[in-house]
């Protein structure tokens, strides 16, 4: 039978008031199984957890994605979900410009993006904003019903 822990309540013997695990500056969690460590959470909250091979980690916060959106890009553009999306720009036919409603720490990151058109050209970034432009057939800018946008980089 496997051993577990049940607590109504973390109480930190330090005599302070707050709640849950309170690491000095320098300690962090280590998260064991068959004592090797799965998952490292230090002071500042960086989290590395150890990868599907066993052999590998990944930094949580530098795989996440740092904004996406999904938006139909004809007549009047209109969000179908998003995050971290601040505002979203019609600038023409076939023309849009992503504002960070949290920005990137540089304009060096990384965008991955999807349409429902036969090109796409990521044409500006900056540490507030992407502009995309999908393209028809013929290369011309085109109004798209369907386009995605994802960010992977280090927020400021």
């Amino acid at each position: 039978m496997a051993s577990k822990i049940e607590v109504d309540e973390i109480f930190n013997a330090g005599g302070d008031n707050d709640t849950g695990i309170d690491l000095a500056t320098n300690d962090q969690i280590l998260l064991k199984v068959a004592n090797a460590t799965r998952l490292t959470m230090n002071s500042t909250g960086q989290t590395t957890i150890v990868g599907e091979g066993g052999t590998t980690t990944t930094s949580v916060q530098q795989g996440l994605a740092k904004m996406w959106i999904q938006f139909n890009g004809t007549s009047a553009i209109s969000t179908q979900d998003a995050f971290n999306r601040g505002g979203l720009t019609d600038n023409g036919t076939g023309d849009y410009t992503v504002t960070y409603t949290n920005n990137m720490a540089n304009d060096d990151y990384s965008v991955a993006n999807g349409f429902n058109a036969v090109g796409a050209l990521v044409e500006a970034v900056s540490t507030s904003t992407v502009q995309v432009k999908p393209t028809n057939s013929s290369g011309s800018a085109a109004d798209v019903t369907i386009v995605t946008i994802t960010v992977f980089g280090d927020l400021a």
